[in-house]
């Protein structure tokens, strides 16, 4: 696991104030764009857990969550921002660093019962997790963990996320 936290912490790059003054946004394209660093963080992802559907939360956690669904041989379900999904949904509001946001689910995304694993690119202040969280759980499906990427610390965002396990590929 640490060859696989060199490889990832190399290959992403922070960017001050974006997306605004005092925000020190992380960068994954870098890692994105190489394929065995790419392939290596779907791998380690995908092989952690025996799910039904795999949750990508809008936009990054698109690009991890639809090949480790893939990979796992789950089906994928996106949690898209408000407004942007065609059917009836389920909505769930949220704060994050620098704002707020509403996230939503199509209403019968789920099977009742249905094993899911969540996962995004960055835990932060643990809000957009936590609302995708009470999403799945609204829909009648059961959340098994939340994986991601990587995990700002200093954010505590795993302290709103008591009640899930949370996977993290790198805590920085």
């Amino acid at each position: 696991m640490n060859d696989l936290r060199t490889l990832i912490l190399d290959r992403i790059r922070d960017v001050p104030d974006y997306p605004q003054p005092g925000v020190v946004f992380k960068d994954i394209t870098p890692l994105l764009a190489d394929p065995k660093a790419f392939g290596a963080v779907v791998d380690e992802l995908a092989g952690a857990y025996r799910v039904d559907k795999i949750v990508g939360i809008e936009a990054r956690g698109f690009i991890l969550a639809a090949p480790v669904a893939h990979k796992a041989a789950a089906g994928f379900v996106p949690v898209r921002k408000k407004g942007k999904l065609p059917a009836e949904t389920l909505e769930e509001s949220y704060d994050l660093e620098y704002g707020s946001a509403v996230i939503e689910v199509h209403r019968d995304a789920f099977a009742p019962g249905e094993r899911v694993l969540i996962v995004d690119d960055v835990l932060a202040t643990g809000g957009t997790a936590r609302a995708a969280v009470e999403l799945v759980r609204r829909a009648g499906a059961e959340v098994v963990a939340i994986a991601v990427l990587m995990e700002l610390a200093f954010l505590n965002g795993r302290e709103r996320l008591d009640d899930v396990e949370v996977r993290s590929l790198v805590i920085v």
